[in-house]
């Protein structure tokens, strides 16, 4: 672990570099330094005593948040795409957060070697998810947010689709000895069935449209607040914005039984369609594209797993019992594909 530690780039993140990268786009730290829950990349909450961030009308407050990019994983431009499209969110008072224009109205910035982002802090709770007026007011923001991310394509960043989130996964982990040798033949058959029942899915869906989206919308990246100017939803990090159906920023809010997820699309829908026509045809893809999300996560713990932090927030993966709880899970996928899909009720 100590080898792995020396040698991953997030090593060199140590606090000292942490508040100098702050202080090298004008924000004078006050020590305070706190890490958030994040392993994509590394997100800390950073008391600010003086900067742009505590000045001027509507400053959020005397904290702000700084992301540094995972290295190697996105291109500057596909950053700075990710920060426009926010940007284009919250100047159509879609509540999201935008990253701070700082040292020269700038959003990426770079220190030693890492590239970074700093953001107003916003507070808030998860939201209730269980609740009908909750729901509505979701799916009305998820609708405008893709009403403006249908105005135009991500040039950049990729598409989420059975190539990037299913075929190129499994192939790395086949490819890279992560699945135990008595499993590897089971996984590799149940996994390749499994993605052959997502392109029935498909097939049901026809040529259904992709356009921006959030990507990663389940209701951790989601912060409720209850103050009067501010009531209601904030969505939050967009690091996995791409190309999509829009079913998929509306699937993983959906949970329990079929007559449960129903009654919650049936509330989410009733607000989206408030703002942006819902293509039903999506439907046929929820259980596709949480086949792919399964897929695609274990292949993401196994890229990352030479990250420190990863085997030690996750110490889980890659047992046999890990391996063994994917074949059966698949196997339960490629049933649920099978079935006609949940519509609102």
């Amino acid at each position: 672990m100590a080898a792995m530690s020396a040698a991953h780039p997030y090593s060199a993140l140590t606090p000292d570099r942490i508040l100098s990268a702050l202080e090298s786009v004008g924000l004078l730290s006050d020590g305070r330094l706190l890490g958030l829950n994040s392993y994509e990349n590394r997100v800390y909450q950073i008391g600010i005593e003086e900067g742009p961030a505590t000045k001027g009308p509507g400053a959020p407050s005397s904290s702000v948040v700084a992301k540094f990019y995972r290295p190697g994983r996105w291109s500057d431009t596909a950053i700075l795409e990710e920060h426009a499209f926010v940007r284009e969110l919250a100047e159509r008072e879609i509540p999201v957060v935008p990253p701070l224009p700082l040292a020269g109205e700038k959003t990426l910035h770079e220190f030693e070697g890492f590239r970074f982002a700093v953001y107003p802090k916003q507070g808030g709770r998860s939201p209730e998810l269980e609740d009908r007026d909750t729901l509505e007011w979701m799916g009305r923001f998820i609708g405008r947010i893709h009403a403006v991310g249908a105005l135009s394509p991500f040039r950049e960043r990729p598409a989420l689709d059975i190539g990037t989130f299913g075929e190129e996964p499994r192939k790395y982990l086949l490819s890279h000895g992560f699945i135990p040798p008595d499993l590897l033949a089971a996984w590799s058959s149940v996994a390749a069935q499994a993605l052959d029942g997502v392109r029935r899915c498909y097939d049901r869906a026809g040529d259904v449209r992709s356009s921006r989206l959030h990507g990663d919308c389940h209701s951790g990246n989601v912060l409720w607040t209850e103050n009067e100017k501010m009531r209601g939803p904030h969505f939050v990090d967009f690091d996995d914005a791409r190309m999509g159906p829009a079913v998929q920023d509306l699937w993983m809010l959906l949970s329990g039984s079929r007559a449960d997820m129903a009654r919650q699309l049936k509330h989410v829908l009733a607000g989206y369609e408030r703002f942006h026509e819902f293509d039903d045809r999506e439907l046929h893809l929820v259980e596709a594209l949480r086949t792919l999300r399964l897929i695609h996560y274990s292949a993401w713990l196994a890229r990352r797993w030479d990250d420190p932090a990863f085997p030690a927030a996750f110490p889980w993966f890659n047992t046999q019992r890990y391996w063994q709880d994917r074949v059966l899970e698949l196997r339960e996928q490629i049933a649920l594909m099978d079935e006609p899909p949940v519509r609102p009720a």
